[in-house]
């Protein structure tokens, strides 16, 4: 297989979202210090039930090596759905909008909610290369409502996007959750993006009676080459009046251990956001990223009433079809016995209230 400079620089761009492989130059941010836990030890993060990253090696093979299979997705595939929101959504109600990928708008109790907040063309350090989109965001930058809190659950490019979060901190001013570490990433992007670190298990209140605590998640993060797991990564726990959502902006299943506690900790939970695509090859992906398998699972043992699918058919990441992870979803459902309106995916641009 040739291998011209520019295709490297393209793969490598193309790992940024899942393996944290960027420019050197990237990586020579600064990063967390702080006290020793139970998941730091004084330099990196890890999860005590986790998996370390794929090491360089592994990339490559994934990459570079021979009988890869990788889908071809279409240069465009356009969502027929668009949203503008309302500016406010008041009383015991949940509004939530999927802008594509792992990006939603969630109205509550007046407060109007950014998860994983992705405006950009592409989720790379690269201008030029790298994972680009194949559908307009579900709801246009100019008709989001006033932003009042984002929250980011890890520093991947397609999660952590600086672009936008500088463009929502000149228009909104919003406060930044996430955990801890990425504050260091954002502010020294941009020093306008109001960034609050928290640890796992840290609860925060939002106002008006909403609170969001950061839970751990099977996951890892990076930004460059040389800063694997120098800054924390989480799932949400959104506390509203309808009752509690849980957010997974990325995880791996693992042996489901991370669901369980989420379950015991949190439950009942009213909703589950659960990723499902970006999860091929398997013996690469399943460490860190669920199949529509695995999220089928993951809904069981968190227990949530009802389940919404993210993290597909925005961006390719990885080597499956655009369309397989709707279709493994569905086949999923029907081998659980699961009704498949438990769990929905929706289009950008679509809207579920609660």
């Amino acid at each position: 297989m040739s291998l011209t400079r520019r295709r490297l620089f393209t793969a490598l761009a193309s790992l940024v979202a899942v393996s944290g492989l960027s420019a050197i130059w990237a990586s020579r941010m600064r990063t967390y210090n702080g006290p020793v836990s139970d998941h730091f030890d004084g330099l990196h993060f890890f999860d005590p039930d986790g998996s370390p990253p794929k090491s360089l090696g592994e990339v490559l093979r994934w990459q570079f090596g021979s009988g890869r299979e990788r889908a071809a997705w279409p240069d465009w595939a356009p969502s027929p759905h668009a949203d503008t929101p309302p500016a406010r959504v008041t009383g015991e109600k949940v509004r939530l909008s999927f802008v594509g990928h792992a990006s939603w708008l969630i109205q509550t109790a007046g407060l109007n909610i950014l998860i994983d907040p992705v405006w950009s063309e592409r989720v790379s350090p690269i201008a030029w290369a790298g994972p680009k989109r194949h559908n307009d965001p579900g709801i246009a930058f100019d008709a989001l409502p006033p932003v009042d809190t984002v929250l980011v659950s890890h520093g991947h490019y397609d999660h952590l996007d600086i672009p936008t979060l500088s463009k929502l901190a000149a228009k909104f001013s919003p406060r930044v959750i996430t955990p801890l570490g990425n504050d260091t990433t954002m502010r020294g992007a941009d020093a306008a993006i109001r960034a609050e670190a928290f640890d796992w298990r840290d609860r925060v209140e939002l106002g008006n009676n909403v609170a969001v605590t950061l839970v751990p998640t099977r996951h890892w993060s990076a930004r460059g080459l040389f800063d694997r797991n120098k800054a924390l990564w989480a799932s949400f726990v959104l506390e509203t009046a309808v009752g509690k959502i849980y957010i997974v902006c990325d995880s791996g299943y693992g042996e489901g251990t991370h669901f369980r506690s989420v379950a015991k900790a949190h439950g009942p939970l009213r909703l589950a956001i659960l990723p499902i695509g970006a999860y091929e090859p398997r013996w690469f992906m399943k460490d860190q990223h669920m199949n529509p398998s695995d999220a089928v699972k993951a809904l069981a043992d968190c227990g949530a009433a009802q389940a919404l699918a993210h993290h597909h058919g925005t961006f390719q990441l990885t080597d499956e079809a655009i369309d397989a992870p709707v279709t493994a979803l569905q086949a999923a459902l029907d081998d659980a016995k699961i009704p498949r309106e438990k769990f929905v995916a929706l289009k950008p641009g679509q809207v579920f209230e609660i």
